[in-house]
């Protein structure tokens, strides 16, 4: 591997930790602790756990396709960039301004993005389109979670 495509992978994992920066600024605090939450919910540690594993495979994901076709996958990365504003988005509105409504809609939008950027990859990369699939697999779960906190809550959901 030459040196402009180590540069390359490390600005994709740089983007991608960028995006998770956002939990750090928007944590979850007393007020998702008092929330009523499903007995399947992750336990705290696993979240930051995962994420970073996922953020990593997702940095790879994005630059296999970007060593396969550069900017001839521009709409494909396109679609990945803004899935990385529209990931960090959601803590912002789910912790921040504590809407679990919203944040259920930026969620399914990032469930669809991924989607999307699997069945885009797949031409440049079919290593990088895989790559998605583990992260949609946590998104569905986060959705899932996302739904299940703000059916249980409804009192919490209005006073937001």
């Amino acid at each position: 591997m030459d040196l402009s495509a180590l540069i390359a992978l490390g600005v994709f994992i740089a983007l991608n930790f960028l995006a998770a920066s956002s939990g750090a600024f928007f944590r979850p605090g007393d007020w998702y602790e008092q929330l009523a939450k499903p007995g399947w919910t992750p336990p705290n540690w696993a979240f930051p756990v995962v994420w970073s594993v996922l953020f990593l495979m997702n940095a790879v994901s994005g630059w296999l396709v970007w060593q396969a076709a550069g900017t001839g996958a521009g709409l494909s990365l396109g679609v990945y960039a803004a899935s990385l504003v529209v990931n960090a988005s959601w803590s912002a509105v789910f912790f921040g301004l504590r809407r679990m409504d919203m944040g259920l809609g930026v969620v399914v939008l990032l469930w669809v993005s991924i989607l999307a950027i699997a069945f885009l990859f797949w031409p440049y990369s079919p290593v990088a389109a895989a790559l998605q699939l583990p992260y949609l697999l946590w998104v569905t779960i986060a959705t899932a979670l996302n739904f299940t906190v703000l059916r249980m809550n409804p009192a919490e959901a209005r006073s937001a």
